[in-house]
């Protein structure tokens, strides 16, 4: 079994990569770049240089190339030493064409040009434009400008992203002066006023609870080990895609905070979130009061569940209806094969298969909607009726296919020559199907059973747009929207991790319900 799952593993690694890379080519290589800019306001308020300068600043941003302006090869030689402020300052100021460089700045032009060309980078010079052909006034946006630019190779791309992947906390992690780094272990956590709960607080890591306890699930929580996935764009400008994903939403939930420097208020701030920023407690009366360090940064609490808790919770309700009903109707198919329950049955799946998922999600939204059900999600709302038309959407197809296939699987079984020789032997009709056909037919319905619970994490695309449920499949297609190649290319992978993870427990789940099945060479 050891070796089996190692294999497994092995190979579940390669495939994610491989979708990884195929959608990165997808992303930055087949779709047309100039489309990240049709629902950004500041590119259409830019003009002429700017807007050249600001194009490639937003494709560096996105992942598509390394972008290097004149003004930060400057600033990279007044921190290694090579140049003063003042050498700074007098090289920095480009003349508006090339001609028109002084001395000294033709020289750190001729210095960039050439670090740069010969690292495989293209020199962009954008000549000043005036507002008039004879005048001297400069256009808006017409600003000379000088920068670097080389378009990054997929692999390197690739390298990139999953090297940076996980990201391990440690004492070093914090810049400037947080004065002793190290970690504490402490039984009495000062979150919870003293209070018996284990934690260990860092002080020179980036997150200062790298461990703690608290009442919610899964109650032991952890930031020593941090999935980086990557910062999104658009959908959630600036924030972790994870972060995007596993944030709780909804309004602000207030409580009685005992803060660092004893100040107490109702705030929904999460003490626990705390991360370092720089120079964060002097800069704000508001952190001063609060704060006796620079771990300032916190995470709000909120209302509702996150994207992933409403897709899961969705999801794995759906799933629960799916065998509770879909088992049940495929055993009394395949035992009243060809009777009326059987025909009624069979309708069904032929509708669900041959009807578009889209046009029977609209159909029982306009059915619920006549019925006073919720027809749109509001997490806002305390009524549990907005769950009930999307979990009823994506049940349905479940239903139908596990009603089908435990249907086929069991008639296949009854033509089976040990049921001929059970019949011989004596035993009855229900004997042999609740002991022999319906365990043997259950076998491949058990193999998907993790696939069904992992993916409830995903959630689903489709009935969630319909019905505007803030979850993960929900966000994958408000990205695409947006352009949003971050969000895309780490909600795939998100969804690849858990596919190839559905498998693997699936295999060893029915080797566990299936003699016949071993993965050892003893077995064999």
């Amino acid at each position: 079994m050891g070796k089996y799952l190692l294999k497994r593993i092995l190979h579940s690694i390669l495939s994610v990569i491989a979708v990884v890379a195929l959608v990165m080519i997808l992303v930055y290589s087949l779709l047309n770049r100039d489309l990240l800019f049709k629902t950004d306001g500041t590119f259409v308020k830019t003009a002429k240089n700017q807007r050249i300068e600001y194009m490639y600043a937003k494709w560096e941003e996105y992942g598509y190339l390394d972008f290097v302006p004149y003004t930060d090869y400057l600033s990279s030689l007044l921190q290694s030493g090579e140049i003063d402020e003042e050498t700074r300052a007098a090289a920095v100021a480009i003349g508006r064409t090339a001609d028109k460089d002084p001395e000294l700045v033709g020289e750190y032009v001729e210095k960039f040009t050439s670090c740069y060309q010969s690292q495989g980078y293209e020199i962009h010079r954008l000549d000043a434009i005036t507002a008039s052909k004879y005048g001297s006034k400069l256009a808006a946006g017409g600003e000379q400008k000088l920068f670097a630019t080389k378009d990054i190779p997929l692999i390197q791309r690739l390298v990139k992203y999953f090297t940076g992947l996980i990201e391990i906390d440690n004492i070093h992690k914090a810049t400037g002066d947080v004065g002793e780094r190290g970690l504490t272990f402490t039984l009495h956590d000062p979150v919870y006023n003293g209070r018996f709960s284990p934690a260990i607080i860092g002080n020179g890591t980036y997150h200062k609870y790298l461990l703690y306890v608290d009442g919610k699930f899964p109650f032991i929580h952890q930031n020593m080990a941090i999935l980086r996935m990557g910062t999104s764009y658009t959908v959630n400008n600036g924030v972790d895609v994870f972060d995007t994903m596993s944030r709780s939403q909804g309004a602000y939930v207030l409580s009685e905070t005992t803060f660092p420097t004893s100040f107490v208020e109702q705030s929904a701030d999460d003490l626990h979130s705390a991360t370092y920023r720089e120079g964060s407690r002097t800069s704000s009366p508001i952190n001063e009061a609060r704060f006796t360090d620079d771990y300032t940064n916190v995470v709000t609490v909120r209302s509702a569940p996150s994207k992933l808790g409403f897709s899961f919770i969705i999801g794995i309700i759906a799933t629960i209806l799916a065998y509770c009903i879909g088992v049940p109707m495929g055993v009394v198919m395949a035992r009243r094969k060809d009777k009326l329950l059987d025909k009624i049955g069979t309708v069904y799946i032929i509708f669900i298969i041959a009807v578009p998922s889209l046009a029977y999600i609209f159909l029982f939204k306009a059915f619920g909607g006549k019925l006073g059900l919720p027809t749109l999600f509001d997490m806002e709302s305390s009524s549990r009726l907005m769950y009930v038309l999307p979990i009823v959407s994506l049940a349905l197809p479940s239903i139908a296919g596990t009603m089908k296939w435990l249907r086929r699987y069991m008639i296949d079984q009854m033509n089976s020559d040990y049921v001929k020789f059970a019949r011989s032997g004596g035993l009855t009709e229900n004997e042999i199907f609740t002991k022999h056909i319906l365990k043997n037919a259950a076998i491949p319905i058990v193999h998907g059973i993790p696939g069904s619970i992992i993916f409830a994490m995903t959630g689903a695309i489709i009935t969630e747009r319909v019905y505007v449920v803030p979850g993960t499949g929900n966000l994958l297609t408000e990205a695409i929207n947006k352009y949003d190649n971050g969000v895309i290319l780490r909600v795939r992978l998100f969804y690849a991790v858990l596919s190839v993870t559905s498998i693997i427990l699936g295999d060893v789940l029915m080797a566990a319900v299936d003699p016949r099945i071993s993965y050892t060479s003893k077995a064999r």
